[in-house]
């Protein structure tokens, strides 16, 4: 009884082992090759020699540098990077947000990426799509657009959100960003140069001021802005491996 027991908890952990290799490195990896593969699809689509086209070894998408490793034994939470939940029909899916009214032109939810953002601080480049669905999107290791917000250097809020923890997590070193930061978005007309303004470290997950057109948190009033303008948001999860509370990044168009 004794061995049989044993035996038990040994395959339970060799089990909990697999599906921690799994949600922290395969996920990673196929997620990782997929949005690179879809990264240089649009830019041969587009045919122009875009600068910094080509992604760092090891640093694309997110990556880990060396000397940072996941922490051990902690296995990932499920948890989706949107704000919000979506109203009822709508086609975003269960991990999808509220389209914030008046922000920009609608878009169905999908995994056709239209740009490609790059966080030149943070070494990352990843294509952006269509609606914020885990399944179809996040998942893929794609940036989620959100439904009704702004379209790039649009005047309103270009909102969008990633995973920081597996499926490729774009947005894993977002805490990392500063203000004065570059951001870029390249679509097939032309590049979008955001600069970084302001962070909130912490917000609740229904917190769905932050990607309005005018963005200012309704949790944390002092956090946003007063009047009109051309904004990006980054959301995602905090703290790393949970799906508690929301980090989020704004940043103002520049050229």
């Amino acid at each position: 009884m004794l061995f049989v027991c044993a035996e038990t908890v040994v395959t339970c952990g060799v089990l909990v082992l697999l599906l921690v290799v799994h949600q922290l490195w395969w996920t990673n990896l196929e997620a990782r090759a997929e949005a690179l593969d879809q990264v240089r699809a649009l830019e041969q689509e587009w045919g122009v020699a875009q600068e910094g086209a080509v992604p760092l070894p090891g640093r694309t998408l997110g990556d880990q540098r060396p000397e940072e490793e996941t922490p051990g034994g902690e296995a990932p939470a499920d948890g989706d990077s949107v704000v919000g939940d979506p109203p009822a029909g709508s086609p975003v899916g269960s991990s999808g947000a509220p389209a914030p009214p008046g922000s920009g032109t609608s878009r169905p939810s999908g995994s056709d990426a239209f740009a490609v953002l790059r966080i030149p601080r943070l070494g990352l480049t990843a294509p952006v799509a269509h609606g914020v669905s885990k399944r179809s999107v996040l998942d893929k290791g794609y940036v989620g657009h959100y439904p009704g917000t702004a379209d790039p250097g649009r005047v309103g809020n270009f909102a969008l959100a990633g995973h920081r923890n597996t499926h490729g997590e774009p947005f894993r070193y977002i805490n990392r960003l500063q203000p004065g930061d570059e951001i870029s978005v390249r679509t097939r007309a032309r590049t979008y140069v955001y600069r970084v303004d302001q962070i909130l470290r912490q917000t609740a997950p229904r917190d769905v001021g932050v990607i309005r057109p005018v963005p200012r948190s309704l949790v944390k009033p002092s956090y946003g802005y007063d009047a009109p303008g051309t904004f990006l948001t980054l959301t995602t999860c905090t703290p790393e491996f949970s799906s508690t509370y929301r980090l989020v990044v704004w940043a103002k168009l520049v050229r």
